[in-house]
């Protein structure tokens, strides 16, 4: 041991560069990783009481969201297409923050029970399903303040269409969460400072759009590759948002959209070549820990649109990294966004409603009454 001892301290660090080559190629990997983080939410207001949606909120970023606005006193609801998963993530979210919070001998409650999350079954791929969803919420709460549309996918089969007979990138990326959003339209007028956020990606620069069938429905629609039909997706997203927020001008609605983005760690990789072969990961890995953000790194963008009060006549723009950010041409395009956000809406009404159906909301309510007892 004395040998050992002696060894270390008759050591000298400069006689070899391998000890500052180390040195360096750690500070250049923590840089890297710092940058590549992104901003954090530059803000930390709370939102007590406020009734907030998150769609795709069982997992991944939309997981991040729920428990960072349920941590600032919001009442959020999860939208799950498994409601199962739903309630799982909605306990996790309860016991996580009630762990946090300071407890007294004069509780009467669990630390977990002071926050409110609750989730409840939404599947995109439905249009039906949909309905019902906001049917649900609507019977339930006289308003809602924050509507995030954060589920989506991406690497699905562009060969199959959904039972609404539509490409499946584009239902559940896009026709779902602007149909969702015109539903609880009337919900969201009752709140003192509605907001809609919506979530892009980079991709929507890469995105191939055709001004006579911007929503490429059409006899002559191109059969997009799953890549191309995700590009496609998000650059409807953000022209979608632009024209909503004209149509929203004179109410104290606002409607934003955010890119997230390159993210590791959420089920949208599940299909992704990348993850093909166990090979691949074990190369990519490393390179996806240093280049991508986590869930928790991507979902910041989102709770500063749905929380920070300079933002609160923000509207019809696009964030990256918490920050207002340029698109792509053709997503600052007027004329394209006035032609999308019309032809969405002729191609909805000729397959469901865009108002809640009052019947349904009674019956809603019903059930949960019966439920209830």
């Amino acid at each position: 041991m004395e040998r050992l001892l002696t060894i270390f301290e008759q050591a000298d660090p400069f006689s070899t560069w391998w000890p500052t080559i180390a040195a360096v190629l750690v500070g250049v990997v923590i840089t890297v990783r710092t940058i590549m983080s992104g901003q954090r939410c530059p803000n930390d207001n709370q939102i007590k009481e406020q009734i907030v949606v998150v769609t795709g909120g069982s997992s991944g970023i939309g997981f991040e969201i729920a428990k960072a606005l349920a941590a600032r006193g919001g009442r959020i609801i999860l939208a799950s297409r498994n409601l199962a998963e739903g309630e799982r993530a909605a306990s996790i979210i309860k016991r996580e923050l009630g762990c946090r919070t300071p407890t007294s001998s004069t509780d009467s409650v669990s630390p977990a029970e002071r926050y409110f999350v609750e989730a409840r079954l939404l599947d995109l791929c439905s249009l039906r399903s949909v309905h019902q969803f906001a049917g649900q919420l609507m019977s339930e709460f006289e308003r809602i303040d924050v509507l995030v549309n954060n589920a989506g996918m991406v690497f699905g089969d562009t060969r199959a269409t959904t039972p609404d007979g539509f490409e499946p990138h584009s239902q559940v990326n896009y026709l779902g969460p602007f149909l969702l959003t015109q539903l609880l339209l009337p919900h969201l007028r009752r709140s003192e400072q509605g907001r809609i956020i919506f979530v892009s990606a980079h991709a929507h620069q890469a995105a191939k759009i055709d001004f006579d069938d911007p929503l490429n429905v059409g006899t002559w629609s191109v059969k997009f590759h799953a890549r191309d039909a995700f590009a496609h997706s998000k650059l409807a997203v953000i022209l979608a948002t632009r024209w909503l927020a004209r149509e929203l001008k004179d109410t104290p609605i606002t409607v934003n959209c955010c890119t997230p983005g390159l993210v590791r760690g959420t089920r949208h990789l599940r299909n992704s070549p990348l993850m093909s072969a166990i090979c691949v990961k074990v190369i990519t890995y490393p390179w996806m820990w240093l280049f991508m953000k986590n869930a928790s790194e991507g979902a910041q963008c989102a709770i500063r649109l749905a929380t920070d009060p300079q933002l609160k006549q923000v509207t019809g723009e696009y964030f990256n990294d918490c920050e207002i950010a340029p698109t792509s041409e053709a997503g600052q395009d007027k004329e394209l966004a006035k032609r999308l956000y019309m032809q969405t809406i002729e191609t909805l009404q000729r397959v469901t409603k865009l108002t809640v159906d009052k019947e349904a909301c009674t019956m809603a309510t019903q059930l949960q009454l019966e439920s209830g007892k």
